[in-house]
């Protein structure tokens, strides 16, 4: 059997609602958290509206005018993860404006390199969670699921589950019946997707984590600056 005791999730939450006890896609993050717990995986949930994080493109905002910007250090959570999975609502069509803000924050670090000189985010894996009333869990996930991999992140091959109710005014993920039953835990399609979004991250983060990462030849940003250009040829046919 393979072990994964060594490999750490966070769940980030982006709902509007400032405490996780009112979020319905705290739910849905939740029943993928405790697939990979039982695992052995190191599993932490992060509630960002909970949190003082400025919208932004700089690791530190106090930096550039806000009085407060908790991102610091919640990035070293971030950073300490081999896997991350981003939880959000839907509305109007897109994920949350605090979605958005933690993808501009994210952005923030992307300058940084690993021991490599690859992006600080390669050899980690990212996933998405969405939930909400109205279409738009592909889309979301399609803009979720571009910007972790164009930071760095290894998006593994269907890294995104949701649940969208009846169109419209209605209940929530989660929200209680008459019956006592729960609205969308009975819902297979979404309990099937939850599931192998969760499994195929943590292969993923396995596989990484046991080759090291991503070999280094081709995407050391050091290299290329300091005049290596692996093979690159311009027009002309010269290399650089």
């Amino acid at each position: 059997m393979t072990g994964y005791s060594d490999l750490t999730a966070l769940f980030i939450n982006t709902s509007l609602n400032k405490t996780p006890d009112q979020s319905h896609t705290r739910l849905l993050l939740e029943a993928s958290g405790a697939i990979m717990a039982t695992q052995g995986v190191s599993v932490e949930h992060l509630h960002l509206a909970a949190h003082r994080v400025p919208p932004g493109i700089y690791p530190d905002m106090t930096e550039h005018g806000w009085d407060v910007d908790d991102w610091p250090d919640l990035w070293e959570k971030v950073k300490a993860a081999d896997i991350l999975i981003v939880g959000t609502p839907i509305w109007l069509g897109e994920e949350s404006s605090i979605c958005r803000v933690l993808i501009e924050r994210l952005y923030a670090m992307s300058s940084l390199l690993n021991a490599k000189g690859q992006s600080i985010y390669y050899g980690k894996v990212g996933g998405c969670v969405i939930t909400g009333n109205e279409d738009g869990i592909k889309h979301v996930a399609m803009t979720l699921g571009f910007a972790l991999n164009h930071l760095g992140y290894a998006i593994p091959p269907q890294a995104d589950c949701g649940w969208i109710g009846e169109a419209g005014p209605g209940p929530s993920y989660g929200d209680e019946k008459k019956d006592g039953s729960r609205v969308g835990f009975d819902n297979e399609f979404t309990q099937r997707n939850a599931t192998i979004m969760t499994w195929n991250c943590i292969h993923f983060a396995r596989m990484l984590k046991d080759a090291d990462g991503i070999p280094g030849m081709g995407n050391d940003r050091n290299a290329w600056n300091n005049g290596e250009r692996f093979g690159f040829k311009n027009p002309a046919g010269k290399v650089g």
